[in-house]
């Protein structure tokens, strides 16, 4: 097996936010999505990386991609280059994609992420003050929402988001953009399980999923926000076809 491992039933495809992943074919797809789901910076972002520190793993290195322009550089011709250099200069760590310029209209909440509860709730208070002016904000966890073998404050909880963060995050008038990996159940009824999850926990009366070979994000509009999102899934499906499938819930 090159590209996944299997752990405590998630698959992992390894585009994990750590420094070490930055630039493969999973942030691709990732901040392209991102791009065209704001309007290229019509809407206010705020970007928590829950951000964990590297590894000696060697799987962040799905970076082909930049090898084959006629095939991947017109999803988004800018970041395609831009990661490209990331890729051949070495050089990979979220830092460069802050100072860039590649979100528009952004501000970021980029310290690492402890699995000690009293450290992790001030990581969350210390997020929610700084992107307090955002309309979204994306969540970036290693693998998902939180599963049941990883407790809040167990070894590894850093992995994941929890219900409470996202439903607070919410509740405090955010549109919220969630990267989430896929575990070992059909991709289609796990879509629409956590799509139904969602909606539940939240209150929400619409989500969004954005699938793609690996992995799915979901988004949760505030109503402010329904309209403008609609027309940007809308983009993201034209302008990613074939490699972002969209769907909408609720």
């Amino acid at each position: 097996m090159t590209d996944v491992a299997v752990n405590n039933g998630l698959r992992e495809y390894h585009s994990r936010m750590k420094n070490q992943y930055v630039a493969d074919i999973n942030d691709y797809r990732k901040y392209g999505l991102i791009r065209t789901l704001t309007g290229f910076g019509k809407i206010r972002t705020g970007v928590c990386w829950m951000l964990t520190p590297d590894d000696s793993r060697t799987d962040g290195q799905f970076t082909r991609y930049v090898s084959s322009p006629g095939q991947w550089s017109h999803f988004d011709p800018c970041l395609f280059k831009l990661l490209g250099d990331f890729i051949r200069d070495g050089y990979r760590h979220v830092g460069r994609i802050e100072s860039s310029g590649l979100f528009q209209n952004a501000m970021y909440h980029s310290q690492l992420l402890s699995d000690l509860p009293e450290e992790r709730r001030l990581y969350f208070a210390k997020m929610q003050e700084r992107l307090n002016d955002a309309d979204l904000i994306f969540f970036d966890p290693d693998n998902g929402i939180e599963i049941k073998s990883r407790p809040y404050g167990r070894r590894q909880s850093s992995k994941f988001l929890y219900w409470h963060e996202l439903a607070e995050t919410f509740r405090n008038g955010k549109s919220v953009l969630m990267y989430q990996h896929f575990i070992r159940e059909n991709r289609e009824q796990f879509i629409t399980r956590l799509s139904s999850e969602i909606i539940k926990r939240l209150g929400s009366d619409e989500i969004f999923s954005f699938r793609t070979a690996h992995v799915v994000f979901f988004l949760v509009p505030q109503p402010k926000h329904s309209e403008f999102f609609k027309k940007s899934a809308d983009a993201v499906a034209y302008q990613w076809r074939g490699q972002i499938e969209v769907s909408a819930h609720g």
